[in-house]
């Protein structure tokens, strides 16, 4: 009785409140190479110290899922990202209740930036994603498809936008890297990479879908390409951040052109002190030796600190928006 009652007291010291299951897997993506997909979600299974790429997550890897009903987050990174780089949102959320599924980007991650330019390619991914969570997942019967949002940041947040309905005209990049060829990083990165404009394309290749209700974005890249008209059928809420001291998507040509652009006006932060890559989850010894540029914050501002509140204020959305029916 007493190694029952010792092992059942064990389990519950492992398993607290909120407790987190993760798996990875492979996504088919028909013509291209499978995408690599992290998942995060409710579990009641015991969890331990597990290593995330150069991070350390607490979880139950391959654990059992529960819960019924649950509401699903759809994540995209930024160029040269990964699925592991807003783990700790994702932890957030999951710990809340809900299901996180994060894509790396085919050709835009850290490990193969080759389609650096290829931006209509990422909410095709996106879409993969949903349609293997809400199908080919083993535990896609305990998601509800009416409750169902995303998540995007820089480019990711240009991703999540196309998603839920904006077409961008991409003509208007030509037009703006010819006046800021030198001080806007994208432009930059189009230059050093002798990617030549080509012309636009049609509105077609713009994929949307319907049953995201919900979006985050944070620092949206390509923020001119959207206009009133692009944007004018993006009618799901938005919450939209912006870093005030954003060194890579400056004001006002990035979030503060959505955000003047979109007819419905989203729930819109303006982060003091913060860089772009302050959006991204606070860094481990392991990640600021290897890469230091998406570690350097301000002097003085806590990314530690600062995620604690982005990821409450995004929980906080996604319940008040994807509420349980």
């Amino acid at each position: 009785m007493r190694v029952i009652i010792a092992t059942v007291l064990s389990m519950l010291l492992a398993t607290p409140a909120g407790a987190v299951g993760f798996a990875t897997v492979t996504v088919p993506d028909p013509g291209d190479q499978p995408l690599e997909v992290g998942i995060w979600y409710p579990s009641q299974a015991p969890t331990s110290p597990q290593p995330l790429a150069l991070f350390t997550q607490t979880v139950a890897a391959n654990a059992p899922v529960s819960g019924q009903a649950l509401p699903l987050i759809l994540m995209s990174h930024g160029s040269g990202g990964s699925f592991e780089g807003h783990y700790d949102t994702a932890l957030a959320l999951a710990q809340a209740g809900f299901v996180v599924a994060s894509v790396t980007h085919t050709g835009n991650n850290y490990r193969d930036d080759s389609r650096f330019s290829h931006v209509a390619d990422r909410p095709r991914h996106v879409i993969r994603m949903l349609d293997y969570m809400l199908g080919a997942w083993p535990a896609h019967g305990q998601i509800d498809p009416a409750r169902i949002g995303v998540f995007g940041f820089s480019a990711g947040g240009f991703t999540a936008l196309v998603l839920i309905g904006a077409v961008p005209e991409m003509g208007r990049e030509r037009v703006f890297c010819a006046a800021h060829e030198k001080d806007d990083w994208a432009c930059a990165q189009l230059e050093a990479r002798h990617i030549a404009f080509t012309n636009p394309p049609p509105a077609s290749v713009w994929l949307h879908d319907t049953r995201i209700k919900a979006a985050v974005i944070a620092a949206p890249a390509l923020g001119t390409t959207f206009t009133r008209e692009g944007l004018a059928t993006v009618a799901v809420p938005i919450q939209l951040w912006r870093a005030a001291d954003d060194h890579i998507l400056v004001h006002p040509y990035y979030a503060q052109a959505v955000y003047d652009a979109l007819s419905i006006k989203p729930d819109y932060h303006v982060v003091a002190h913060a860089d772009h890559y302050d959006f991204l989850a606070p860094c481990s010894d392991q990640l600021a030796h290897y890469v230091p540029v998406i570690c350097n914050s301000e002097p003085g501002f806590d990314r530690a600190a600062f995620h604690r509140d982005f990821d409450a204020a995004i929980v906080a959305f996604f319940e008040k928006q994807l509420p349980a029916r």
